[in-house]
């Protein structure tokens, strides 16, 4: 099989391998919008709490809506309480209609983990299984959505518990597991251990997809990843974010072996492009707001960069980051 591929997950049949992470703070519609138009072939929204979806709070909602170009998604949801999650996926399902519920078991955040959710279930396999196993019989009268589950390795080195979270997982009903190998003590220093991938992608054993997320910031890093450990797909975080060009570049590159930079005209008309998408989402004011890091990351390589970005971080309106890029279209 070639790096590139097709990969299904149940019944959902995805046209490749590479997938954007749910990314806090970034993965709004706007921007998985721009991720699709460069080549995602699956996208994720950040993560939604269940809490919340629970208690009803309408900026959740937002957080959930798919893109207008996105003919299969996935809702993240984070919890600890499996009664919970069950209600909050069954609110997801009424207001999405999203493809996928992914399941958060890795986030290190504190805040997060001290709720149960996160990280803590990762080191926890018994209530993983509990939460998965209620969210997957929440769905299936309705004959709802996959679940799959996100993991890390472990809570610390000397506490590595992939192998029982991910049996967990299994057992409950998940239909794709994703691995980001590094423990909840790292949070996002230090390098994740790729050799966990190929143990869970042999430990699965072809019963269901196993995805890789961890170091990607390349093309070349993701096809590293798909040769050495043979997940199904990888999915693209940090090394997304302000770069949605990255799947058209990795997908170049699996399939043709090379692929070209990207114009920085091209750069700066996806981020204007990304800005009206959110703003018609959102509001002018929040988007302006949000894109300035957004354009920022857009924005490398222009020649005299020192100055340009000292300027976006003013840009208030649409109108101010037409008058800072106008005359560099």
């Amino acid at each position: 099989m070639t790096l590139y591929h097709p990969v299904s997950i149940g019944n959902i049949n995805l046209k490749g391998n590479l997938f954007l992470a749910p990314v806090a703070g970034y993965s709004d519609s706007a921007f998985r919008s721009a991720c699709i138009e460069n080549g995602a072939c699956f996208t994720y929204t950040e993560m939604v709490s269940a809490e919340a979806l629970v208690r009803k709070n309408l900026k959740t909602e937002i957080l959930m809506r798919r893109a207008c170009n996105e003919s299969a998604y996935a809702v993240q949801i984070f919890g600890g309480e499996p009664e919970v999650m069950a209600e909050a996926a069954q609110i997801v399902l009424e207001k999405t209609h999203c493809e996928c519920i992914d399941i958060n078991c890795g986030c290190p955040v504190p805040k997060i983990v001290k709720t149960g959710a996160g990280s803590a279930l990762t080191r926890d396999p018994d209530r993983l299984f509990k939460v998965v196993e209620a969210v997957v019989g929440a769905l299936r009268q309705a004959q709802g959505p996959q679940v799959t589950v996100k993991i890390r390795s472990g809570w610390e080195q000397k506490q590595i518990t992939w192998r029982e979270a991910a049996q967990a997982a299994l057992d409950a009903g998940a239909a794709a597991i994703t691995i980001h190998p590094r423990t909840k003590a790292q949070g996002y220093e230090g390098h994740s251990d790729w050799s966990i991938m190929r143990q869970l992608v042999e430990m699965v054993a072809g019963r269901v997809p196993v995805f890789g997320s961890g170091d990607l910031f390349k093309p070349e890093d993701a096809k590293k990843m798909l040769e050495e450990t043979g997940v199904d797909a990888v999915m693209f975080a940090r090394g997304a974010m302000g770069n949605p060009f990255i799947f058209r570049d990795t997908t170049s590159l699996l399939t043709t072996g090379t692929y070209e930079p990207v114009p920085a005209q091209v750069r700066i008309q996806t981020g204007f492009a990304e800005l009206e998408r959110l703003a018609a989402e959102t509001s002018e004011q929040h988007a302006c707001l949000e894109m300035r890091k957004r354009f920022h990351a857009y924005s490398k390589g222009i020649p005299n960069g020192g100055p340009l970005r000292k300027a976006i971080v003013q840009a208030s309106t649409i109108k101010d980051y037409h008058e800072i890029f106008d005359k560099l279209l």
